[in-house]
């Protein structure tokens, strides 16, 4: 019987990434590492491909706080604030924070394909689908 302190490392290759986790209209995720594919129990982590001049759906990630890293092309990261529609323009390098309920979108106006790497503090890729940034969010009391 292997003890909780000497379990096997897992290794996901960048060509294994599975597509069976929840989508979002306008781009396509890919899942490396979740309780499905290795067994986490509080981390998922994936990709997000946006294709050129390519608009995400509004979504949020439900209590999942969400890091992203962006790995290629320039996308644009859209998000409610009051009344006002907020744009946050990026680059290769760049690290954005999505906080937990937070209605957002990604959007690709350039010409190739933006490419970002994905980490949530949950061990499943949880994807809310929404009609707009501006749609209620139902969130737990407490």
């Amino acid at each position: 019987m292997t003890d909780q302190w000497h379990r096997p490392l897992r290794h996901v290759k960048g060509g294994e990434l599975s597509p069976g986790t929840t989508q979002t209209s306008g781009m396509r995720r890919l899942e490396a590492v979740s309780g499905k594919t290795v067994g986490s129990e509080k981390v998922w982590m994936g990709e997000t491909h946006v294709g050129p001049t390519t608009n995400s759906g509004d979504h949020h990630h439900g209590e999942a706080e969400t890091a992203i890293y962006v790995r290629s092309g320039h996308p644009v990261f859209v998000f409610a604030d009051g009344d006002k529609e907020v744009r946050i323009e990026t680059e290769p390098g760049d690290y954005i924070f999505v906080p937990p309920y937070v209605p957002h979108r990604e959007e690709n106006p350039g010409g190739e394909d933006a490419v970002v790497i994905i980490a949530r503090s949950s061990q499943e890729g949880m994807v809310v689908n929404l009609p707009s940034l501006w749609a209620p969010v139902e969130r737990p009391e407490g």
